[in-house]
């Protein structure tokens, strides 16, 4: 193998990487967490609707993933598109989002479930890769879609 060969082998991996800590961030609410998957003057475009830099990203991703419900992000079948110090990234994703637990019923049926495919554009940084545009496609859905909290 050579060097170059080595060398895409581990940028593919660092980028996957990226995805998969994304959705571990969105499932458990750690939000201030996006300030190592994102750059600063990232862009997103979501059903949560367009957020331009990470703070707008951070108030987002907080007011679409309220604590009052519990959601799984299921991502799949990432393909990343090397471009020297860029990057193109395409990946299927699955969230499904449930009512948060009460002490009756500490584990809850799902209510609403979302197909989409995630597009990111990555970008070498001094401290590694970080995505500097995310948007996602709905698919398809299913059960009835939760109301967003009131913008922060």
């Amino acid at each position: 193998m050579s060097n170059i060969q080595l060398a895409e082998l581990i940028d593919r991996a660092e980028i996957g990487a990226l995805v998969d800590r994304l959705g571990r961030v969105l499932d458990e609410g750690s939000f201030d967490e996006l300030a190592a998957i994102y750059t600063t003057d990232a862009t997103a475009k979501t059903p949560g609707g367009r957020a331009d830099g990470l703070a707008a990203l951070i108030a987002q991703a907080t007011r679409t993933h309220s604590p009052g419900r519990r959601i799984q992000h299921f991502i799949s079948s990432v393909i990343v598109d090397l471009h020297g110090d860029t990057a193109s990234v395409r990946a299927n994703l699955m969230a499904v989002f449930a009512p948060g637990p009460t002490p009756e019923t500490p584990v809850t049926p799902p209510l609403y479930t979302l197909g989409e495919v995630y597009r990111f554009d990555a970008v070498r940084t001094g401290t590694g890769w970080l995505f500097s545009r995310v948007e996602t496609t709905p698919v398809w859905e299913t059960g009835t879609r939760p109301v967003l909290s009131a913008a922060k």
